[in-house]
């Protein structure tokens, strides 16, 4: 016999036991890294995610977390031993950042809550992040553009004027933005 199809009520009680349909994309985040970071010692994703708001905004820029590294645990020890952070660094902060590791592991225990990291492992190299985006310089100002445009004068073609106006406005801005040196 065929199964009736379910009523709106029991449909509506499924979905709503299941919870919303959309939700927002960083409460998926940490179900999608978690596995892929596993296999590099994190238990979880919080110190690569959080690692600008552990560590600041100037070391964050030129270091990143690679791994934890856990020491080896025998079957009698049910003690947790703390585990070493690897940090990829940029070649000519390592020593700087060597200086700091003691204040970058207790911002990582204190971010975790209990004693995580006991060492720290510097890789020097570059960063595997990409940089920042730059941002797109403003449009020169009427008074370049009419400057440039005074320059180019009267050529025929209107592309040829227009790209000439251009390059000549933002050669006119990049001219007044510099400063004469004595």
């Amino acid at each position: 016999m065929p199964k009736a199809p379910p009523s709106r009520a029991s449909a509506s009680r499924a979905a709503s036991s299941r919870g919303p349909w959309s939700r927002p994309l960083a409460d998926l985040v940490d179900a999608a890294i978690d596995p892929v970071l596993a296999r590099q010692g994190f238990g979880e994703s919080q110190i690569v995610l959080y690692w600008e708001d552990i560590v600041g905004e100037r070391l964050a820029a030129m270091s990143e977390p690679m791994a934890l590294k856990w020491p080896p645990r025998g079957k009698a020890s049910r003690e947790h031993a703390p585990a070493t952070l690897v940090v990829r660094v940029e070649s000519g902060f390592a020593l700087e950042l060597q200086h700091l590791a003691g204040v970058v592991i207790e911002r990582v225990n204190a971010h975790l809550g209990f004693a995580c990291v006991d060492r720290i492992g510097l890789r020097q190299g570059p960063l595997l992040r990409k940089s920042a985006r730059k941002t797109r310089p403003a449009p020169p100002s009427e008074a370049q553009v009419a400057a440039a445009a005074a320059i180019v004068g009267d050529i025929a073609e209107a592309p040829l004027r227009q790209a000439l106006t251009r390059l000549g406005a933002r050669i006119i801005e990049h001219s007044l933005d510099r400063k004469p040196t004595p």
